[in-house]
C-alpha cells in the first residue's frame, strides 16, 4: 500500500508558528504589515513544513489578475481598432492581459462590470463609454471596493474620474476655421448623437469659430445626425431640402461625413465642387474614399497607450492621490480632397476660381482626369 504524503497547508504553518492563518497570509502577501519577529517565525515555519503558497489563489485573494477590462460602446466601430491595439501593446509591455466587453444599449453594464471585479477576473477598468450609469460606476469606485478606473475618449459630467481624451472643442474649432479660411461663409454642421458629450463639445467648437469670424449660424444648418454613415445620409436628405444651403459642412465624425458625401452624390451634387466637407477622427477609411476626406486626426494610438499606462499606474499604486487626473491630447488637421473654395457665384465665370469650377477640379485632381481622358481616347 502506497501512502500519499499530505501537502502542507497554511494551517500547518500557523500551528508551527503559533499564529493565526490570517497572520500567515498577511506575512506572505504584505510582509511590511507584520513585525520582524513574527515574519521570522513564519519564515521558519514555511521552511520546516515545506509549505508552498498557491500563487493562483494568492492572486485571487489580492485581486491581482493582471488583467484590465476595456468596456466599449460598440466593438464593431472602426474608431476603436487602433486604440485597442495600442492598449493591448502597452498592457503586454507591463505584464497585463486585456479583456474586452461590448456594451449594448439598455443593459445593466455597471452591474455586469461589477461582477468582473467581484469575481476577481480583472484589476482595473478602462471605460470608453460615457453613457454608463454614473450611480453604478460610483458603486465600483467607492468603498468597500475601490476599482481603478480611467475614462478614455469620453467624459462623464460631474464625475470624479481620471480621464484621457482629445480636446474635442478646440479640434472642432480648427476644422471650422479651415473652412472659413477657404472663403466659406455659410457653414453647416452635421451633429453627433443627441445627449452625447462629444456631440456637445464639437458643436460648441464649431459655434465658437463661427462667432469669432462674425458668421451667422442658421438653426436649419444644424443637421441632426449621429456617428454612423446612415446618419450622414439622412442629414444629406435634410440638407437638400434647405432653401439657403451651406457651401460647407463640418461633420461630427468621419463616418457621418462619408455618409453625407454619399447622400450628396446620390442627388447629383459634387464634393467639393458644390459642398466642402470636413470629418473628425481620421479613420483608416478616410484616406481611401474618393475624394480623400479632409478631417481632424485624433491621436488614437496615443490615447490607447496613455490610457492603459495610466490605468496600470493606478492598479500598481503609483498614483495614490484622490484628485482626478485629466489628460487632454491635441488633434491634427489633415487636409485632403473634400474641401476647397466655395463655388463660383453665378455670372462671375472663372474670375474667382473656386473648387466648383471644372478648371479648379482639374488642378486639384489632374492625374485622375487625365487618366479618364486617356481611357476615353482608347474607346473606338
Amino acid at each position: 500500500m502506497t501512502l500519499v504524503k499530505k501537502t502542507p497547508t497554511i494551517q500547518d504553518v500557523a500551528r508551527f508558528a503559533e499564529v493565526s492563518t490570517a497572520t500567515v497570509s498577511r506575512a506572505l502577501s504584505s510582509p511590511e504589515r507584520v513585525s520582524e519577529q513574527t515574519r521570522a517565525r513564519i519564515s521558519e515555519a514555511v521552511r520546516v513544513t515545506g509549505y508552498t503558497p498557491n500563487q493562483s489563489a494568492r492572486s485571487l485573494r489580492q485581486r491581482t489578475a493582471r488583467t484590465i477590462l476595456v468596456a466599449l460602446p460598440d466593438i464593431g466601430n472602426p474608431f476603436f481598432s487602433v486604440i485597442l491595439d495600442a492598449v493591448e501593446r502597452e498592457a503586454a509591455c507591463r505584464g497585463y492581459g486585456v479583456l474586452v466587453a461590448n456594451r449594448f444599449p439598455g443593459d445593466s453594464s455597471g452591474l455586469l462590470m461589477r461582477d468582473y471585479f467581484m469575481s476577481n477576473r480583472v484589476d482595473g477598468l478602462l471605460l470608453f463609454d460615457g453613457s454608463v450609469d454614473l450611480e453604478q460606476l460610483m458603486m465600483l469606485t467607492g468603498d468597500p471596493m475601490p476599482v481603478p478606473l480611467i475614462v478614455a475618449c469620453e467624459e462623464i459630467p460631474d464625475a470624479p474620474f481620471h480621464t484621457v481624451k482629445t480636446d474635442n472643442g478646440y479640434a472642432a474649432e480648427q476644422a471650422t476655421r479651415h473652412l472659413i479660411a477657404l472663403g466659406h461663409k455659410r457653414i453647416g454642421h452635421v451633429l453627433g448623437p443627441q445627449g452625447n458629450v462629444l456631440t456637445g463639445e464639437r458643436q460648441r467648437g464649431y459655434a465658437r469659430a463661427m462667432q469669432v469670424a462674425g458668421l451667422e449660424i442658421k438653426p436649419e444648418w444644424l443637421l441632426q445626425g449621429g456617428f454612423a454613415m446612415e446618419a450622414g445620409q439622412v442629414a444629406a436628405v435634410h440638407f437638400m431640402g434647405l432653401r439657403d444651403r451651406p457651401t460647407a459642412i463640418f461633420a461630427a465624425n468621419d463616418e457621418s461625413a462619408i455618409g453625407f458625401i454619399s447622400g450628396l452624390r446620390q442627388r447629383g451634387l459634387d464634393c467639393p465642387g458644390d459642398v466642402s466637407v470636413v470629418g473628425f477622427d481620421d479613420l483608416e477609411l478616410a484616406a481611401h474614399v474618393w475624394p480623400p476626406l479632409t478631417t481632424m486626426r485624433q491621436p488614437r494610438a496615443a490615447l490607447g497607450r496613455i490610457a492603459a499606462g495610466a490605468l496600470i499606474d493606478l492598479i500598481e499604486g503609483e498614483r495614490r492621490d484622490r484628485v482626478p487626473m485629466h489628460m487632454v491630447l491635441s488633434s491634427e488637421m489633415i487636409v485632403r480632397g473634400t474641401t476647397g473654395r466655395p463655388p463660383c457665384p453665378d455670372g462671375l465665370g472663372c474670375g474667382t476660381v473656386g473648387a466648383g469650377c471644372a478648371i479648379a477640379r482639374h488642378k486639384a485632381f489632374p492625374l485622375r482626369e487625365n487618366a479618364l481622358n486617356e481611357a476615353t481616347a482608347l474607346v473606338p
